[in-house]
């Protein structure tokens, strides 16, 4: 099974991190939402591998969130999934924060696929995704 997903991410302190083409990125520390697609083979099996990118289980970086969470100061808190629902684009533009510019966006027009969460803080990412009919993962 496919559909869209929203990771919701938290950067214990300001850190620098090399973005594939990016380059190096600097994210102050706070929330951040991460929106992405889980269409193709193995669908949500694509959550699980940035889980075990995140938990240091897993070295190889495909997308540019990967290189976010495998850096030791970033922790993966969340996951919000939208089974069977190609919403990717659409809720990069309609959650809450701002765009971390060009950040997970290379295939499409959007600004990015990051949002740095409101004033740092994850809970106004969440419950406008959970508002938008989003499920929340259990752990």
């Amino acid at each position: 099974m496919g559909g869209t997903y929203v990771l919701l991410l938290e950067v214990s302190r300001q850190t620098t991190v090399e973005v594939g083409a990016l380059g190096d990125l600097t994210f102050p520390a706070g929330a951040y939402a991460y929106v992405g697609s889980a269409f193709g083979p193995g669908g949500f099996a694509r959550v699980d591998r940035h889980r075990e990118l995140a938990a240091g289980e897993r070295d190889a970086r495909h997308w540019h969130v990967d290189y976010l969470l495998g850096n030791p100061a970033t922790s993966l808190e969340a996951v919000v999934r939208f089974p069977d629902e190609d919403r990717e684009c659409e809720l990069a533009d309609r959650l809450p924060g701002e765009p971390v510019d060009a950040f997970g966006a290379s295939d499409c027009d959007c600004p990015a696929h990051l949002l740095s969460a409101p004033d740092g803080e994850a809970t106004p990412v969440l419950e406008a995704a959970r508002e938008a009919g989003g499920v929340l993962e259990s752990s």
